[in-house]
């Protein structure tokens, strides 16, 4: 795979997930319940936390800088204690400052994907009958597409589940 093909397949999932979000009533987007206790927005906020790491991640590897900081206190270690922090940090702020966070984070990804150099190594992994990119830089390696990866990997079926009997009532 090329940069190109890579940074054309994340504009494209983006625009899914995009899509996606538009078929939700806003009035349902705050919800609880959707993903455990989370809403949808709940969720979005969790994924841009990890997208974020992923960003900054990708970012230093580039200027051949040390991985930087987490998003996140450093004591924090666990996934759960992580994504509580991610769940209390953002619990106040709207649906539509939580879509402006995941566009920012989006083009931050972009801009990263693209300003990578054109020979860089692109490997595709075909696992469960999906596809997966990792990027490398020297013995580094990134999954550009964590977001959907892990969205359908793990949250997918909860939500579209969640959805289809939301259009039901």
């Amino acid at each position: 795979m090329k940069k190109t093909e890579l940074l054309n397949w994340l504009r494209e999932e983006h625009r899914k997930w995009e899509a996606f979000l538009d078929q939700i009533d806003s009035a349902h987007m705050d919800q609880a319940g959707v993903v455990g206790h989370w809403s949808i927005k709940d969720f979005m906020a969790h994924m841009n936390g990890w997208n974020r790491k992923l960003v900054a991640s990708l970012q230093a590897a580039q200027r051949n800088e040390p991985e930087p900081p987490t998003p996140w206190p450093a004591h924090l270690k666990d996934d759960d204690e992580i994504n509580a922090w991610h769940y209390e940090t953002n619990r106040a702020l709207s649906v539509d400052e939580i879509r402006e966070q995941t566009n920012q984070v989006f083009e931050q990804l972009f801009a990263a994907v693209e300003s990578l150099p054109d020979e860089v190594r692109i490997e595709t992994v075909h696992h469960n009958g999906r596809d997966y990119y990792r990027v490398w830089l020297g013995d580094k390696d990134f999954l550009p597409g964590e977001f959907f990866d892990h969205y359908r990997d793990d949250h997918e079926a909860e939500i579209l589940a969640w959805l289809a009997k939301k259009k039901q009532e």
